[in-house]
């Protein structure tokens, strides 16, 4: 039996925007594997109620149910060992443990105040009343009241940046000359824009930007030709 894959999906089946199922998207195509994609959707629990907990990225792996996109990556890694590492060492996979938590709690949250509005939009009607409902009751104000200053939320983003484009400025990726897990940790949250919304977070002359295209053409172009929302101004 082949891997699946179960990812979160915008009104349309190929829309997959969620910045954790990107991370296991890239892991994948990092160790030369392949899965299933299966779309999800946030009011379709039961499709995942087999795997024990209500979201996603689900791998399915032969009789091995994974999820979490940290916990897909460690499972990978340890389950196909002669495929290309996703760490390149102990010592590395703790490093990436901090990129990944860095991503989650300083990146995420402020992507959300820009995007947040465009992600519902995306949606198909039955999703974006589940959604609206359950990121207003989250950030306790309106999703229009979250991205209302969005000028004032991108600032806000490109200045947390700071350490990545200081990395950046040195090195072709985070973890040296190719990228790793690390690397897919932070790119997976510039995915969850390109896929849902028109908003450039980065400008041209940005090393995150070059980073970020690098990537974008990584595996034969994995990234930049899955289904996105155009930028304005953007290279596609």
């Amino acid at each position: 039996m082949g891997m699946v894959l179960y990812e979160l999906a915008g009104r349309e089946d190929d829309q997959l925007f969620s910045p954790h199922c990107w991370k296991v998207r890239m892991a994948l195509a990092h160790k030369g594997l392949t899965a299933e994609s299966r779309p999800w959707r946030f009011t379709e629990k039961d499709a995942i109620a087999f795997s024990g907990q209500g979201h996603v990225p689900v791998l399915v792996d032969g009789t091995e149910t994974v999820s979490d996109s940290w916990r897909i990556a460690q499972y990978l890694e340890v389950r196909y060992p002669d495929t290309p590492s996703l760490f390149g060492g102990d010592a590395a996979v703790q490093l990436a443990a901090f990129v990944n938590a860095w991503a989650d709690k300083t990146l995420l949250p402020l992507i959300a105040r820009i995007i947040l509005r465009d992600i519902h939009d995306c949606l198909a009607p039955v999703d974006q009343a589940y959604f609206r409902t359950s990121r207003e009751k989250r950030f306790g104000e309106s999703l229009e009241a979250v991205v209302a200053d969005r000028m004032a939320h991108l600032a806000a983003l490109r200045s947390a940046l700071s350490p990545l484009r200081y990395v950046l400025r040195e090195r072709a990726y985070l973890s040296g000359p190719e990228p790793a897990y690390a690397d897919y940790c932070v790119f997976g949250m510039f995915m969850w824009a390109r896929c849902s919304s028109p908003a450039e977070l980065l400008e041209a002359d940005d090393p995150v930007f070059h980073w970020r295209d690098r990537l974008l053409d990584a595996f034969g172009g994995l990234a930049r030709y899955a289904p996105h929302v155009p930028a304005e101004g953007a290279r596609q």
